[in-house]
């Protein structure tokens, strides 16, 4: 499958952690990308592999994503078993990347409002679009399916820096964390 033409989003920097390490500041409407070891993980790296080929595949190394809501680390995620509040200490034990993005406060205040939002409404964890991504990286089939109120990690965030006014070439429920990635240049 070829790749969709994208346009890179602007952002401000990047701040990488190793595990044991923190971020001090965090600024609402940035995001987290991380890399986990579990096979959940590892699964979709797996899957995304299946589409992104060439120079581009190194962004596969992310497999999960998740919004800054506070200066205090609060985190909105995907993440079993649905869009809920966590928390940057969640993630102490494993690298991250904080994407520093280029958003006015207001368009901030607007992202973070989308994800309380889908949290609030106790959004589930999109396994219908999973099976529509699957199907996508299998057949190559632009067709994309899901059900209302359902969301994945980095479609939650993508969907959140949509009210930022970014705009991204393929549907954002379907980014998966490399689009993100790629998106943001975002390199391990």
């Amino acid at each position: 499958m070829s790749p969709l033409p994208f346009e890179p989003v602007a952002r401000q920097g990047l701040s990488r952690y190793p595990p044991t390490e923190a971020a001090e500041v965090w600024v609402p409407g940035d995001f987290i990308l991380t890399h986990g070891p579990g096979p959940f993980s590892r699964l979709i790296r797996v899957g995304q592999r299946l589409r992104i080929r060439g120079d581009d595949r190194l962004f596969t190394y992310w497999s999960h994503a998740a919004l800054v809501v506070s200066a205090h680390g609060d985190l909105i995620e995907a993440n079993k078993p649905g869009v809920i509040r966590a928390h940057a200490d969640d993630y102490r034990n494993v690298e991250y990347t904080v994407v520093h993005t280029d958003a006015s406060p207001a368009d901030r205040e607007q992202c973070v409002a989308f994800a309380t939002a889908c949290a609030d409404n106790h959004e589930a964890i999109g396994h219908t679009i999973f099976v529509s991504i699957a199907l996508t990286l299998l057949t190559g089939a632009k067709v994309s399916f899901s059900v209302d109120g359902t969301t994945i990690c980095s479609g939650l965030v993508a969907r959140a820096q949509e009210r930022t006014g970014v705009i991204f070439s393929r549907d954002p429920s379907h980014i998966m964390p490399a689009d993100l990635a790629k998106y943001y240049d975002v390199r391990p």
